[in-house]
């Protein structure tokens, strides 16, 4: 057993109505690629927010190389070896890569910027992961998630952390991606760098981690290492009961022996620089999975067919009928719904609750002579809620309170609520456990039959 490199004792930290982490005790050792696993919910990114300095514990203490330490802002903990890769990722989208990528030293002589001492420094740390081909001119916004996520990676590595957090590091990534940062967490253990895994990834767990911590409703469940545990083992350690019991079994048919009308039909369907000539058919009840490496058009497809694309050209028909979808509008009109990738920035609005995050689309359905029946509201927000298993307490709490999980579960929920026939799905599982996306795939196989 290595030396201990952090030691949590008795952390606990509570928000409004919620104990997110309760008396949690274990201790990661040096050197070590310890995972942090758990349900959505379970408070493995309290934790990890606790340890850089972005959240403090109401109880406990967390204790650094021997030295309990009490970081009171994130620029504490850099100070101190710590940096932590998010799984929601937090730039200034109007700066340059470069620009983000030094914020915290910005070279500079006689009080002005050296502007090409920063960005030679940021393609360094970027060339430092294997992300040298990203332009650090370019403004954060103007990149793809997977493009953020390695820059995020290149601010936390390059600043030489001997302790980094990792939240949910890949679930932006395509394969060649993940294989660099694999890489890369391989060749941080060789130099002695401690790192805490926060995955919902199997495969990524067992190969990478030296050992495990499991965390259930906010309480430590288990600590053991990797080579003594099997997937299952660890799943039923994460959720309290055997994963198969989450499945349903798929009828494969839309619930129907007889032919099935085509419901949504595209021909030729083209954006400049984004994709062109696409053209396909899905059918009533049908699961039609659109495939393709990170940049490859997925999500720039499903954002024309909801109307966000106005320089897209092609047909779309909708039940047989030709339409014109020109914003999200036309498309709820025709009972087109859209799960997004990026759940913070387009699928939920995080200053406003569950609730009300959950009836977004459907108020007309809810009001009469402008005012919304609230108790109509509450009681169908509080229905979807108990069917995908969102604590009932967090329907007042405002989004950005919630799990990343639990998000993208609010985000569905609003679609079910609007009883959408044509529902997109864009990475629904993203940053989701394994227990939630047990859930999430039942729930598509039951609307689908």
């Amino acid at each position: 057993m290595p030396a201990p490199a952090v030691r949590f004792a008795g952390v606990t930290v509570r928000f409004p109505g919620v104990v997110a982490l309760d008396d949690v005790s274990f201790t990661v050792g040096a050197g070590e690629v310890h995972a942090i696993c758990g349900e959505n919910g379970a408070g493995k990114s309290t934790l990890g927010r606790v340890l850089a300095g972005i959240a403090s514990a109401h109880a406990g203490e967390v204790i650094l190389d021997g030295v309990a330490v009490h970081f009171a802002t994130p620029r504490d903990a850099r100070l101190a070896g710590v940096a932590m890769v998010h799984q929601e990722l937090a730039f200034c989208e109007n700066l340059s890569v470069a620009e983000n990528l030094c914020m915290g030293d910005l070279p500079s002589r006689r009080g002005l910027l050296r502007s090409s001492a920063m960005r030679d420094r940021a393609r360094e740390m970027l060339e430092g992961i294997g992300a040298g081909a990203i332009d650090v001119t370019r403004a954060m916004d103007s990149l793809g998630i997977a493009e953020q996520q390695m820059v995020q990676i290149a601010a936390a590595v390059g600043g030489g952390a001997r302790v980094i957090v990792f939240d949910e590091p890949t679930s932006s990534l395509g394969e060649g991606e993940a294989e660099r940062l694999y890489a890369l967490i391989a060749q941080l253990k060789r130099r002695g760098v401690t790192q805490l895994y926060v995955s919902h990834r199997m495969p990524e767990i067992f190969r990478l981690c030296d050992a495990v911590t499991v965390l259930r409703d906010g309480r430590h469940v288990a600590t053991q290492p990797a080579q003594t545990l099997t997937e299952a083992a660890l799943v039923q350690l994460m959720i309290g009961r055997r994963v198969d019991q989450y499945y349903g079994t798929s009828h494969g048919d839309g619930g129907s022996s007889g032919p099935r009308p085509d419901v949504l039909t595209v021909r030729g369907l083209s954006s400049p620089g984004r994709f062109a000539d696409i053209s396909f058919s899905l059918r009533a009840g049908e699961v039609l999975g659109l495939a393709g490496l990170v940049g490859a058009g997925r999500s720039e497809i499903a954002m024309a067919l909801f109307g966000l694309d106005p320089y897209a050209t092609g047909s779309i028909a909708v039940l047989g009928q030709a339409v014109r979808i020109r914003s999200p509008n036309d498309a709820m009109a025709l009972g087109i719904g859209l799960v997004p990738e990026d759940r913070k920035k387009q699928g939920v609005v995080l200053g406003m609750t569950a609730r009300e995050n959950t009836t977004l689309p459907i108020l007309e359905r809810l009001s009469r002579w402008g005012w919304i029946g609230q108790a109509k509201e509450r009681a169908l927000a509080a229905e979807y809620a108990r069917a995908l298993r969102v604590r009932a307490s967090a329907a007042e709490f405002p989004v950005m309170q919630l799990s990343g999980g639990n998000q993208q579960k609010i985000v569905l929920a609003k679609w079910l609520a609007a009883q959408c026939r044509i529902l997109m799905l864009d990475e629904p599982t993203r940053g989701v456990d394994v227990g939630a996306k047990a859930e999430l795939h039942g729930w598509i196989d039951r609307l689908s039959n």
